[in-house]
C-alpha cells in the first residue's frame, strides 16, 4: 500500500544524493545525478535506485495520533496510534494502539477479556510477525 507520506521520503533521498554529488564535486570527483542516486541506493542496502524507491513506496507510514483500522487477534478495530518506535535493524516497529471500542481477545463464549490499549510489533506492511494458532498475524494495521 502506498501512503501519501512516502513522497517526502523520496524527495529527501534525492536531496541526499544531491548533497553527496556536491560534496564529491568539491573533492574533485565528477559524478552524474543518476550515479549519485545509485550510490545512495547502495548505501541504503538496495540493489539500485528503482529498488529503493519501490521499497520506500511500499512502506506504510504511521505516526503518533494517526487513525488506523485493522484486526487484533482476529477481532476488527479502529484506533488511534499512541506510540511508535523503530526496532532493531528497522525492519519492524513497536506500535501502541488505543482502541475506540474495547476488543475481546478471548474466543470462548463463557469468558471475556476486553482490551482497550495494546502494544505489538509490525513490519512495514502493517502485519505482525507473530501468528495466532491458526497461522494468521496477531495484529494487522492499515491507515483509515
Amino acid at each position: 500500500m502506498t501512503s501519501s507520506k512516502t513522497a517526502p521520503q523520496i524527495e529527501e533521498l534525492k536531496t541526499q544524493a544531491k548533497r553527496l554529488r556536491e560534496k564529491l564535486r568539491s573533492a574533485g570527483v565528477s559524478l552524474s545525478h543518476s550515479a549519485a542516486l545509485e550510490m545512495l541506493a547502495h548505501q541504503h542496502g538496495a540493489r539500485d535506485w528503482n529498488t529503493l524507491v519501490a521499497k520506500v513506496e511500499n512502506r506504510m507510514q504511521f505516526g503518533v495520533g494517526d487513525r488506523v483500522e485493522g484486526q487484533y487477534l482476529g477481532q476488527p478495530f479502529t484506533a488511534e496510534i499512541r506510540g511508535i518506535t523503530m526496532l532493531g535493524d528497522g525492519s519492524s516497529r513497536r506500535i501502541t494502539l488505543q482502541f475506540d471500542q474495547p476488543v475481546d481477545v478471548v474466543r470462548f463464549d463463557s469468558f471475556s477479556s476486553l482490551r482497550q490499549r495494546v502494544t505489538g510489533s509490525i513490519g512495514w506492511d502493517g502485519r505482525s510477525h507473530r501468528r495466532t494458532s491458526d497461522g494468521k498475524p496477531q495484529l494487522l494495521v492499515r491507515p483509515i
